[in-house]
């Protein structure tokens, strides 16, 4: 059997059964388990399946983001991880661009103590975490808010957005592939993501390896558009190389 069809008949056979081990499949199949662990990590890259400790489950993809206060629990060490990451690529005199999301907050209070540097976000959280730094200028977009994550949105947000030019934006996602870019389940937040990219000459996501290899009904932008990468150490090498191979620069922390 050719991997190509082998890897088919591997999605098929784990979307029948819901979850499969990397034996289960081994025996199914009749390949040695390295193998199947080879197909697997290409299959999750493609965002059809996802791995798990020892085996692999079906994928549902970011067709529904889960609410602010569920995600603000979740990857909690690997977000800090970012965010101080991120935060450190911010030079006193930037003017930059803070994302709404649970991940770019933590960006925000490792800048707590910096000074001469120009926050624009779109996050009330964001905001009021940065209200007692004196070093920083907060600049709130203003728009629609959304009550459950106090996130601003709509035609105000993007017309603020479209006056302003900055360094660097730094953009939460919920999908990140190599192939396919950015993407999200809600078509109203998209508009807003874009204005911001627009608004930046240097685009760095941020986003744990959850959201590694997703693909959601909505483009946001292509992966060229993308400048920087900065995810958890626990992505796989496959999935790194991947995004290094489409000229992205990836840093994991």
């Amino acid at each position: 059997m050719l991997a190509v069809e082998r890897k088919m008949r591997i999605v098929e056979f784990v979307k029948q059964k819901r979850v499969a081990t990397v034996a289960d499949l081994a025996k199914e199949f009749q390949v040695h388990e390295a193998t199947i662990r080879r197909d697997l990590a290409e299959i999750e890259l493609e965002g059809l399946l996802r791995r798990t400790h020892g085996g692999v489950v079906v994928d549902q993809g970011a067709n529904i983001e889960a609410s602010f206060s569920e995600r603000a629990y979740e990857q909690v060490d690997q977000k800090q991880r970012i965010g101080k990451a991120a935060a450190a690529l911010i030079e006193d005199g930037d003017h930059v661009i803070l994302d709404s999301g649970t991940t770019t907050m933590y960006i925000a209070q490792y800048l707590q103590n910096r000074s001469r540097i120009t926050v624009v976000t779109n996050d009330i959280n964001i905001a009021a975490e940065l209200r007692e730094a004196p070093g920083i200028t907060v600049i709130v977009t203003g728009g629609l808010l959304y009550h459950s994550s106090f996130m601003l949105n709509g035609m105000f947000t993007d017309h603020a957005l479209g006056t302003l030019h900055v360094q660097k934006a730094f953009i939460g996602t919920p999908a990140i592939h190599p192939k396919y870019g950015l993407t999200h389940p809600e078509a109203q937040l998209v508009p807003t993501k874009q204005s911001m990219i627009r608004a930046a000459q240097e685009i760095i996501v941020v986003a744990d390896d959850t959201k590694i290899g997703k693909v959601s009904l909505h483009k946001v932008v292509p992966i060229g558009s993308v400048h920087q990468f900065i995810t958890g150490v626990e992505s796989s090498d496959a999935q790194v190389k991947a995004f290094r191979d489409e000229g992205v620069k990836v840093v994991t922390v």
